[in-house]
């Protein structure tokens, strides 16, 4: 067996930046904020598509649901992308906002 080693990062060696690409002018915020918006977007995307396909190509949707079995499928990938594409949107958004408003106050 080979032994285990820990090595514990000591508080003063940690830098906390929400900064990763500093020039001189303005910082530039890298916190995960364009990821979420375009994870967001995307995954909303697929989501309408989904829906579309659904009403359209597949068939439509009458009282007990989609005619064909590709309906289904298509209405289940809407019924997940649509709320988790809003939520990580909206996450994105509220981030890009706390970003705008923190490069204002510098």
């Amino acid at each position: 067996m080979t032994p285990v080693t820990f090595n514990p990062v000591k508080p003063e060696d940690q830098t906390h930046k929400l900064a990763t690409h500093q020039t001189a002018d303005e910082p530039t915020f890298d916190d995960g904020t364009r990821q979420l918006l375009r994870s967001g977007l995307a995954t909303l995307f697929v989501g309408l598509a989904a829906a579309l396909l659904t009403k359209t190509v597949f068939g439509g949707i009458g009282r007990q649901g989609p005619h064909t079995n590709s309906g289904w499928l298509a209405l289940i990938v809407a019924l997940m992308c649509l709320p988790f594409g809003s939520l990580l949107t909206l996450l994105g958004g509220a981030k890009w906002l706390r970003n705008r408003r923190l490069r204002q106050t510098r």
